[in-house]
C-alpha cells in the first residue's frame, strides 16, 4: 500500500554524493549523506559500492567524512574529517580499512588530489595572512573574535560567512617524510588543484588582483612543483572566472569552465605554448555546470584515452551529461532525458559514475558505459521510500502576450478536478531553474498537494537552460521582464478553470522572495505570501550583500549611483504602500547574501501599513540554511509555508472574482 510524503520524511531521506570510481572501474567510493534528529545535525559517512551489485557497504563512522579520493593503485582512499570545527586529512589502506591520520587542517581544505606516482596529495587549504616586515606573507594562528578589516584587500567572502584575513592557498602533503609545503602566498584564492599527467605541475584558478573582490577574475594558472620560490604563471586569459581546470593527457593544455561578466559558461582548451585558445562548446547554446551548492553539475573529466571530454550542462532545467572532442565537433549527449539531473562525475576508462536524480529518486549512483551509453544503478539509499509515491512534476508551456514562450510544471493531485488553491513558487537565481526531479528541499510542494493544492513551477525569462538570450532576458530588468510571465501564466491556469482566483498564493526564495515582494507591490492578487532570504531595497543589497558588486556589474546595469532611479523602480520596497497581501517572512539571521536587513525592511514597513507580517529568524542560519541547514530548521520553514497559505489562501470562500490586469503596476 503506498503513502504520500510528509514534510517529517526529511529526516529518512539518504543522498550518495561525491562518488569516486576506482582505477580499475570494479569499485565506488562515495558520500552517504544523512540526518541526525538527535543532533540536529547532517551526517556523511563514506561508504563502498563494487561492481558486482552486492550491497553497498559503510567505511567510515566519523559522522563527517567527506572528499573519497583514490591512490592511483587503487589501494588507498584518502578523504577530510571534520570534528569540533578542526579539519583533518586521513588515508585509509582498503584491505585492512586501517584509517591513519596525517594532520589537521585547522581551517579546511579541498578535496585533495593524489600525484600520479602516489608520493604526493595536493589541496588548496585557507591560512590566515598577514603582512610581515618585509612583506612576505605568513600563516598565523586565526581569532575568531579579531575585527574584521574591509579596505578593499581584506574583505572577502565564501558565501557563507566573511573569511577577513583568511586566504586559500596552495599545499601539497608529501607521504613519506609527512611534510606539507605551502605553494602560493599572498592575496588571492586558489581553488581546487589538479597534477599535471607527469607530476611536475599544479594547475589551479585564483584572482591574484589586490581587488579581485571587486574584479571578481580567477584565471587559470600553473605552478612548478619541487622548485624554490616557483612562481604562478597565467594560462589563458586573465579576466576569465574559471570554476573548474584540468590536464590534457598529454599535459600540453589545460581545459576549464570558464565564464566572463555576463552569461553562459564555456567549456574552453587552453593549450600551454599561448596558441590561441578554444570554446569547445559555442556551438551548444547551453549553459556548462561545474557543479555548485543548488547548481548541479560537476567538473569536466577526460574520456576515451584522453581524446574525448566529459561534462555536464544545464538543459531545460535539467543538468545532462555530454562528450565533446578535443579536437572540437558538435557536442553530443551520453545522458539525458526529461526529469534527469545529474550532479558529480567520476571517470576510470570507458566507465562514468554520476549522482542521478529522476522524477522518482532524490539520487542514487548510476554508471554511465561510455561505449555504448547503457546505465547501471549501483546504490539503492531510497527504498526505504518503496511505499511512497511522489505527485509527478507535469512539464507544460505557457505563451505570453509577447510570444515568449515560458516552461513550467504542475503538481496535482490527478484524482481531483476543478480550480484548486494554488501556489506559485519561484526559484532563485535569478539564472537557476526548476525541473522534473524528485525534490528533497521543498517538501512542503508534496504535502499542499496532498491538500488539495497546486504548485505551479516556472522557469521564466532569466532562467537557465533555454539558451543564453533567454538567460540574459531580465539583466537591468529584474521584476519588469519577468513579472508579466508569471502573472499571465497564472491568467490562463485560471481561465482554464485549473486554478481558483480568490486562492492564490505565491512564494520563493533568494531571488524568489524579490519576486515574492515584489509581485505582491505591484498586483493584489494573492491572498497569502511567503517571502524567503528576502531582497526588498536593490539599493542597500548592492552595498551590504557579499555579491553586492557581482550583482550590480552583471545583474543590474551598474553601480546604483549610475541610475538610481532604475535600482528604486527595480525594487519592492518603492511600492510597498501597495501591498495587501498577508506575508510570512523566512530569512537565515547570519545571510550574507541577501542580508537580514532586507528582511526586517520589508516587515516593518507591512506592520506599519498594518498589513498582517511575521518574521521568522533562523539562527545560525546561512543564505543556503534551506539546503543544508540544521534539520529542524529545513522541518519548520517547510511546515511554517504549509501552515501559512492554509490559514490566508485557503480559509477563504472559494467564490471567483475579479483580480487585476497582469500588467504590473508603474
Amino acid at each position: 500500500m503506498t503513502r504520500r510524503l510528509r514534510i517529517e520524511d526529511l529526516l529518512d531521506i539518504t543522498v550518495p554524493e561525491q562518488p569516486a570510481l576506482s582505477p580499475d572501474g570494479q569499485c565506488v567510493a562515495y558520500v552517504l549523506r544523512s540526518l541526525d534528529a538527535v543532533a540536529d545535525s547532517t551526517e556523511r559517512n563514506i561508504w563502498l559500492a563494487d561492481s558486482t551489485g552486492r550491497s553497498a557497504r559503510q567505511l567510515t563512522f566519523g559522522n563527517a567524512d567527506s572528499s573519497p579520493v583514490w591512490s592511483p593503485d587503487g589501494e588507498h582512499l584518502s578523504f577530510l574529517h571534520e570534528s569540533d570545527g578542526q579539519v583533518s586529512l586521513r588515508i585509509m589502506t582498503l584491505e585492512n580499512e586501517n584509517v591513519e591520520r596525517l594532520g589537521n587542517l585547522p581551517w579546511g581544505a579541498s578535496k585533495p588530489t593524489w600525484s600520479p606516482d602516489g608520493s604526493k596529495l595536493a589541496f588548496a587549504a585557507l591560512v590566515c595572512v598577514m603582512d610581515t616586515e618585509d612583506g612576505a606573507a605568513s600563516s598565523v594562528a586565526h581569532h575568531t573574535d579579531a575585527p574584521v578589516v574591509a579596505d578593499g584587500r581584506d574583505y572577502q567572502s565564501d558565501g557563507l560567512g566573511l573569511l577577513g584575513e583568511m586566504r586559500r592557498q596552495l599545499h601539497v602533503f608529501e607521504l613519506e617524510t609527512g611534510k606539507y609545503s605551502q605553494l602560493t602566498h599572498g592575496d588571492w584564492h586558489v581553488r581546487d588543484p589538479q597534477w599535471s599527467p607527469d607530476g611536475r605541475h599544479l594547475a589551479f584558478a585564483a584572482g591574484p588582483a589586490v581587488d579581485n573582490d571587486a574584479s571578481l577574475a580567477a584565471p587559470a594558472h600553473i605552478i612548478a612543483i619541487g622548485v624554490p620560490d616557483a612562481m604562478p604563471t597565467l594560462v589563458g586569459a586573465a579576466d576569465q572566472v574559471v570554476s573548474a581546470v584540468g590536464w590534457s593527457a598529454e599535459g600540453d593544455a589545460l581545459f576549464a569552465v570558464t565564464s566572463r561578466p555576463v552569461g553562459h559558461a564555456h567549456l574552453e582548451w587552453l593549450p600551454l605554448d599561448g596558441s590561441p585558445t578554444r570554446n569547445l562548446t559555442r556551438s551548444l547554446d547551453r549553459n556548462v555546470m561545474a557543479g555548485a551548492p543548488a547548481y548541479p553539475g560537476a567538473p569536466p573529466q577526460l574520456s576515451d584515452s584522453g581524446k574525448g571530454l566529459l561534462f555536464c550542462v544545464r538543459d531545460r532545467g535539467c543538468t545532462h551529461l555530454y562528450e565533446v572532442d578535443i579536437d572540437g565537433g558538435e557536442p553530443r549527449p551520453v545522458l539525458r532525458g526529461d526529469g534527469l539531473v545529474v550532479s558529480e562525475l567520476s571517470v576510470a576508462g570507458d566507465t562514468a559514475v554520476i549522482v542521478l536524480k529522476t522524477p522518482t529518486s532524490f539520487g542514487e549512483i548510476v554508471s554511465v558505459d561510455l561505449a555504448d551509453g547503457t546505465t547501471r544503478v549501483w546504490t539503492h539509499h531510497g527504498s526505504n521510500f518503496a511505499d511512497v509515491e511522489l505527485f509527478p512534476r507535469l512539464e507544460r508551456a505557457f505563451t505570453t502576450s509577447d510570444g515568449t514562450v515560458v516552461v513550467g510544471w504542475l503538481i496535482r493531485d490527478p484524482e481531483r478536478s476543478g480550480p484548486q488553491p494554488l501556489l506559485l513558487d519561484i526559484h532563485g537565481g535569478p539564472h537557476n531553474a526548476w525541473n522534473g526531479a524528485a525534490d528533497d528541499v521543498n517538501l512542503y510542494h508534496q504535502e499542499l498537494v496532498a491538500r488539495g493544492w497546486t504548485v505551479l513551477l516556472l522557469n521564466v525569462r532569466g532562467s537557465d537552460g533555454y539558451g543564453e538570450q533567454f538567460y540574459k532576458a531580465a539583466l537591468g530588468r529584474w521584476g519588469d521582464a519577468d513579472a508579466p510571465d508569471f502573472l499571465e501564466s497564472l491568467d490562463q491556469l485560471v481561465a482554464e478553470g485549473v486554478a481558483d482566483a480568490n486562492r492564490l498564493a505565491v512564494t520563493g526564495y533568494s531571488y524568489g522572495g524579490y519576486m515574492t515582494c515584489y509581485l505582491t507591490s505591484r498586483d493584489q492578487r494573492f491572498a497569502a505570501a511567503v517571502a524567503g532570504g528576502v531582497v526588498s531595497d536593490l539599493r542597500s543589497l548592492a552595498g551590504t550583500s557579499d555579491s553586492g558588486q557581482l550583482l550590480s556589474e552583471r545583474e543590474l546595469g551598474g553601480p546604483m549611483w549610475t541610475d538610481p532611479r532604475r535600482y528604486e523602480a527595480m525594487s519592492p520596497l518603492s511600492m510597498v504602500e501597495h501591498v495587501t497581501t498577508p506575508t510570512l517572512i523566512l530569512h537565515g539571521a547570519d545571510d550574507l547574501r541577501c542580508p537580514v536587513g532586507q528582511a526586517t525592511q520589508w516587515h516593518n514597513a507591512l506592520c506599519e501599513l498594518g498589513v498582517e507580517s511575521r518574521l521568522v529568524l533562523y539562527p545560525g542560519g546561512s543564505h543556503l540554511f534551506t539546503d543544508v541547514g540544521q534539520p529542524s530548521h529545513r522541518i519548520d520553514f517547510n511546515r511554517r509555508i504549509v501552515d501559512w497559505v492554509e490559514e490566508h489562501a485557503n480559509a477563504v470562500d472559494s467564490v471567483p472574482v475579479p483580480f487585476p490586469s497582469s500588467q504590473p503596476l508603474k
